[in-house]
């Protein structure tokens, strides 16, 4: 992946001259015909439905990603009904058990947690598995990205043994990635001189007001919540690599070794890690019309999709229907998927 992923004027001038010839109150009794039939074309206030995409911090990927796919959902509110909104939320498990009980109808996560949630497993191991789960799409790939302070003497995931690290909040991807990191490495919150929990919008600047020496981050590139603390304190990009990491990536279909390219956040140097793909799910609770609906959107209109945000640059329709989607497609997805040809 790359990142590295190995003629109306005239008409108006006719209809004007004719209304004259018709006189004023048969031109007021075509006009409000006109806009009643206007207003019967445009789905009614009551067929309107509103539908909600849980994200994550405003600093991430995840909120534009959701503000993007609700933009070109909104541009055809006129033709099908739906008005989409993005939500910030705590991140990837927050919208999943969200939407579980009923208040968001869609989300965007990690691949992994995904997975966890469908087969009811490490954070959703007393939840049991979410058999209404279904994926629509997936999106760009997300390094698990280290940053830190430059006098930390951090090079290597290892390195953050013993050090004032930000794990996340609660219920964000980052933090469930690094949870998972610690368990495979036998550390506990204890092995840190300080586990902070700052969301990932406060990180950049409490790493720079020297709070803690680096922070976690499970996030499409680039991100601003990485060229801040470079450019503002001269933080730098750690590499995640080593045996476990490599053990992880052969053992698990929703990781992958990635790269974050020099010369993105002035590192001179390529950094290597490993990460996730985000992805987009709903449930079977949320219509297969609307599902459709917000899938077509995206799709009709990729492109510009693919120019709202940089990190949106590397997909490809193909691989968004059939990489990182842990859960069964939803119904929805499916039919506009066999419309277009792309299953």
């Amino acid at each position: 992946m790359a990142i590295v992923m190995h003629n109306k004027s005239t008409r108006e001038n006719n209809v004007s001259t004719h209304l004259k010839r018709m006189g004023t109150k048969t031109a007021a009794v075509v006009a409000a015909a006109g806009a009643m039939l206007a207003f019967s074309a445009a789905p009614s206030l009551g067929q309107q439905q509103f539908v909600t995409i849980g994200t994550g911090g405003v600093t991430g990927v995840y909120y534009p990603a959701g503000g993007s796919i609700c933009r070109l959902v909104n541009q055809g509110r006129s033709e099908h009904g739906i008005r989409c909104s993005a939500e910030s939320t705590g991140g990837s498990v927050f919208n999943l058990n969200t939407i579980r009980e009923g208040e968001l109808d869609m989300g965007v996560v990690q691949s992994d947690v995904q997975y966890n949630s469908l087969h009811g497993i490490e954070q959703f191991a007393d939840a049991g598995p979410y058999e209404d789960l279904r994926a629509m799409f997936s999106l760009h790939p997300e390094p698990f990205t280290v940053v830190a302070r430059a006098d930390a003497g951090i090079t290597n995931f290892e390195d953050l043994l013993g050090k004032r690290v930000n794990l996340g909040n609660p219920g964000s991807g980052q933090r469930n990635t690094m949870e998972l990191l610690m368990a495979e490495y036998g550390w506990t919150a204890d092995d840190f001189a300080l586990a902070a929990e700052l969301p990932s919008r406060e990180q950049a600047q409490a790493l720079c007001d020297n709070r803690f020496d680096a922070f976690v981050f499970t996030v499409g590139h680039p991100s601003g919540s990485i060229s801040e603390p470079i450019a503002t304190c001269d933080a730098v990009l750690v590499n995640v690599t080593g045996d476990i990491i490599d053990r992880l990536v052969e053992d698990n279909p929703y990781y992958f070794h990635a790269t974050i390219p020099a010369g993105m956040y002035n590192n001179s140097e390529d950094v290597h890690t490993f990460g996730v793909g985000a992805t987009v799910v709903s449930s079977t609770n949320t219509s297969d019309e609307v599902v459709y609906q917000v899938v077509r959107a995206v799709f009709e209109n990729f492109d510009e999709f693919t120019a709202l945000h940089p990190a949106f640059g590397v997909l490809e329709r193909e691989t968004m229907v059939t990489t990182g989607n842990s859960a069964p497609l939803h119904d929805g997805a499916v039919r506009y998927y066999e419309e277009a040809g792309l299953m």
